[in-house]
């Protein structure tokens, strides 16, 4: 809130960008946000086949601006985008309560197992294969308490680091159920090796979109998967 204040004293207005917190999640009005924007291809459509964006504000007067912008100039949303959209709505918090809670279970097993050594196993699954886990309900609570604003659940997308470029190239390859591909938000589990999009980011982080699979579903296909890439490593 301190820099909410300091940008509006100075005549600012603050845009949070909320794609990957949907409502309920969170509700960055409650923090002073002035206008909130999703790309709502992701978790607002759900199931990968809608381009489109979202701009929300606090007040129809504020709402007749944006509208009277977007009628001169052209870029509302079509009319098949529109129906593809209405048609999500009618599930939108269930695919997002689902979704958040899948990825806070999956990113807590999997954080167990970046805490397994080599050659030890966790659910029956091989440690020395995962170095560390990004997700929201991993984040230290010492100076701030990330479940003040999200208080809704956690992001359905987070990363994991692997222990070495190998195993990145190779894991999202070994699964059956999640697929490799760079999209997230949808209604199935997703993963993509993160330098095919940014060739500066390290070659052994892997982005993980949950989706609304059972949760045992995908903890047997990262099982599938570690395993395969540990023994596909030792036959070489």
């Amino acid at each position: 809130m301190h820099y909410v204040r300091k940008a509006h004293a100075a005549g600012a207005k603050i845009v949070i960008d909320a794609t990957l917190a949907p409502p309920p999640l969170q509700n960055p009005f409650k923090w002073g946000a002035d206008v909130i924007v999703h790309s709502a291809s992701k978790y607002i459509g759900g199931h990968s086949d809608v381009l489109a964006g979202i701009a929300v504000v606090r007040s129809e007067e504020a709402w007749r601006d944006l509208w009277n912008i977007r009628l001169n100039l052209g870029n509302n949303a079509g009319s098949l985008e529109s129906w593809l959209l209405l048609r999500s709505l009618r599930t939108f918090s269930l695919r997002i309560s689902k979704q958040s809670k899948n990825a806070t279970q999956l990113a807590n097993w999997l954080d167990r197992i970046s805490k397994t050594p080599r050659g030890k196993t966790f659910d029956g699954t091989p440690g020395g294969t995962i170095r560390r886990v990004w997700h929201g309900s991993l984040q230290s609570k010492e100076k701030f308490d990330p479940t003040v604003q999200h208080e809704g659940g956690f992001s359905a997308t987070f990363g994991i680091l692997v222990e070495n470029a190998f195993y990145a190239q190779r894991l999202p390859e070994s699964f059956k159920l999640i697929t490799h591909a760079t999209s997230l938000g949808g209604v199935e589990t997703l993963i993509e090796h993160r330098i095919h999009s940014d060739e500066k980011d390290d070659a052994r982080l892997l982005r993980i979109s949950v989706g609304i699979e059972d949760i045992e579903d995908l903890k047997a296909d990262f099982r599938l998967g570690l395993n395969a890439i540990v023994n596909e490593k030792a036959k070489l």
